[in-house]
């Protein structure tokens, strides 16, 4: 188990530093086709892309991929970039309406955190109290 998680944590690491980088650098010069006028694809990247979201959305996820792969602060790693796997992944069910990689992204990341899940059990905790 321990080697399955290792492998999965690194897997999600490269491919999350790669996408951030790749963004950065422009290793990726707008390999996708340009989406349909007037599609919910096409409103979601006019709303995105020049508002800088994408940019923030990138550090998160090139901060995240960097903490899976070095082994260290990994729970924390995990905390950063579930929700960025999971808007991936809402992404491809409702707008592109394909089971897609985001999908696969979120149940790795929830194997890494089955791996490290004594570093999450303290957020199931019923009663919690302040202080």
């Amino acid at each position: 188990m321990k080697w399955a998680v290792i492998v999965a944590r690194t897997l999600v690491g490269l491919l999350f530093v790669w996408a951030g980088a790749a963004y950065f650098g422009k290793l990726m010069e707008q390999s996708a086709p340009p989406f349909e006028v007037g599609s919910a694809l096409h409103h979601f990247d006019a709303a995105f892309t020049p508002t800088g979201y994408m940019d923030a959305v990138k550090v998160v996820e090139l901060v995240g991929g960097l903490l899976l792969l070095s082994g260290r602060l990994t729970p924390l790693g995990v905390v950063v970039l579930m929700p960025v796997a999971v808007n991936i992944a809402l992404f491809d069910l409702l707008l592109v309406r394909q089971f897609g990689f985001g999908v696969v992204l979120v149940v790795l990341l929830a194997f890494v955190a089955v791996g490290y899940r004594r570093y999450f059990a303290p957020f199931f905790v019923p009663d919690a109290r302040i202080g």
